[in-house]
């Protein structure tokens, strides 16, 4: 439970103090906020006071009097009314008219209340400011958190760029100076480290594209009964040529028949990832061993290789985005830090999920679980 202070303005005492009771023991329950919300109440007889109590109390609601001695209600309220204060004021006054309302609205009151009120009244007219001001607050805590999150991807995303342009950027200038001579063949080694380079952006924005549609709901699923076998195969025959490059071999194990109501874009992606994976963290000379399963309503993909593995730390932090494990053994192996990010917004859509049990250089084993 959390309290709202609410700040009473008027120069009745017997008005103060029943505003005052009639809130004092009153909570609320605000839709999508868990905590029960009471009022730290306190009172004011002047504008004068109202004024200073507004400064040190610092009111979220507070009900004001419309006529007051000396300094006016409108008057207050135009003193405490910024274009940054959160505070809602309600107008309370006996000289009840459409004048009256219209005028403290545009200077910056949420509502108007007309004297003489009930206590329901009164404490309908302050849940609906109170409702009002913590859903806005809420509303300004995620466009912050919006804001704070898209500031991280973008720093992360312009480092993760900033090192293979500026490789790429160092060989053409040594091939632009001839460095090595005039001889073209001299320069082999960089233009292939450069289409490395090259390969691996387009892949970091192949990744970022795929990502951006399933957060944002824009990819097209075309959902029907999928073999999961030729997806399987397919994904194999991708990273064959990493897998040959370093003498890994890879088998799997499935029945013919094994089937899910799926997209066959999403399941690549799995595959792809779970598999690519499996090579790139290898070592040579390895295995990689795909396992599907099904039983009842639930089908179990593993995949095994004998790779570096991983210590309990670094597991925790594969699924975040651009979470890329970085030590002596895997520094100069390329990665966008995505992939598995992705893998695992995919299988949410299948109401399954992912676990990973791995040992340092004894290897990893991936299991995911669709529904």
């Amino acid at each position: 439970m959390f309290a709202l202070k609410v700040l009473v303005v008027d120069d009745e005492l017997g008005m103060r103090l029943g505003m005052k009771k009639s809130l004092a023991r009153h909570k609320i329950q605000i839709p999508d906020i868990d905590e029960e919300i009471s009022f730290d109440i306190k009172m004011a007889e002047t504008g004068e006071e109202a004024l200073e109590l507004v400064k040190s109390f610092k009111p979220d609601v507070m009900l004001l009097d419309y006529k007051l001695p000396e300094m006016s209600g409108l008057e207050v309220l135009e003193e405490v009314t910024s274009e940054d204060s959160e505070m809602a004021t309600i107008m309370v006054t006996a000289y009840a008219s459409l004048e009256t309302a219209v005028s403290a609205i545009k200077r910056g009151a949420f509502d108007f209340l007309a004297k003489p009120f009930e206590p329901k009244e009164l404490r309908d007219v302050v849940e609906k400011a109170a409702t009002n001001l913590i859903l806005a607050r809420q509303v300004k805590k995620l466009e912050r958190e919006k804001r704070r999150v898209r500031f991280e991807f973008i720093s992360v995303l312009a480092h993760e760029l900033k090192a293979p342009i500026n490789a790429i950027q160092g060989y053409l200038n040594i091939m632009m100076d001839k460095v090595l001579g005039e001889n073209i063949n001299d320069y082999d080694t960089m233009i292939q480290r450069s289409n490395v380079r090259i390969i691996g952006m387009k892949k970091m924005i192949s990744d970022l594209l795929d990502l951006t549609k399933i957060e944002s709901g824009q990819k097209k699923r075309e959902v029907k009964n999928c073999q999961l076998k030729p997806i399987i195969e397919r994904a194999i025959e991708t990273a064959k040529p990493a897998a040959d490059d370093k003498d890994i071999t890879i088998k799997f194990k499935i029945s013919e028949d094994i089937e899910l109501q799926g997209d066959d874009s999403e399941l690549e992606i799995i595959m792809n990832n779970l598999i690519s994976n499996a090579v790139k963290y290898n070592k040579d000379n390895g295995n990689v061993d795909i396992d599907v399963q099904k039983t009842a309503d639930l089908i179990s993909i593993s995949v095994a290789d004998t790779g570096i593995g991983m210590s309990d730390e670094e597991q925790n932090r594969l699924f975040k985005e651009f979470s890329r494990i970085t030590n002596d053994k895997t520094k100069n192996i390329e990665g966008s830090g995505l992939g598995l990010s992705i893998l695992n917004k995919i299988v949410k859509l299948y109401n399954g999920k992912i676990t990973v049990k791995s040992q340092p250089d004894k290897g990893t084993t991936f299991t995911v679980t669709l529904k």
